[in-house]
């Protein structure tokens, strides 16, 4: 018995450094530039699928769409995002609970590669019931369904996401995200 807990806690150690050693030996993402200052970075493709179900706020399968879009611009996506929506109870315009959502995008990552590059810029974002323009109280199940797409596929720095959705209830702290999203400067 006891020779099998030494055993074990022997091939434990050793997994556990070869864990240690693996994360170290990964090159490390190149570091961001300091907040304010052009920095040089790529493009990157995503097509991200996810759910919506919400309780207190209900979308078409347009009103999903739209909103996701304007979430993903919002955050730095590249101008040619495409969201669909199906799987809408009701038809496309018609507000239900439910919807399968695709999204199609490019966000921007840091690069020290010179090639095929852009010049970008970190700036602050927040999304509460308040801002942007297009964001309202209801958005909450929304914001919340949309954590790992936009945790996941944008280059994020101090990100603060909160969301405490109520069923049934809407109130004007229900959500809120702040970070600071590496986003395209305009071409000159």
């Amino acid at each position: 018995m006891q020779h099998s807990k030494r055993a074990f806690l022997s091939s434990a150690a050793a997994l556990a450094l070869a864990c240690i050693c693996t994360v170290a030996c990964v090159a490390p993402p190149p570091a961001p530039a300091p907040k304010g200052e052009v920095a040089a970075a790529t493009w990157q493709h995503h097509k991200v699928n996810f759910s919506y179900f919400g309780i207190t706020s209900l979308y078409s399968c347009t009103g999903l769409e739209t909103n996701i879009r304007s979430i993903l611009l919002y955050f730095g996506a590249r101008k040619d995002a495409k969201v669909t929506a199906q799987g809408c109870p009701e038809g496309p315009d018609v507000p239900g609970r439910y919807g399968i959502i695709d999204t199609d995008f490019y966000s921007l990552a840091p690069s020290s590669d010179s090639s095929d590059t852009v010049s970008a810029q970190w700036m602050p974002v927040i999304v509460s019931p308040r801002q942007p323009y297009f964001v309202s109280g209801g958005d909450c199940e929304l914001i919340n369904e949309m954590k790992d797409l936009i945790t996941k596929n944008f280059s994020l720095s101090d990100l603060k996401y909160r969301t405490d959705c109520v069923p049934y209830e809407v109130n004007v702290e229900d959500f809120r995200i702040e970070a600071q999203a590496l986003k395209a400067l305009p071409a000159s």
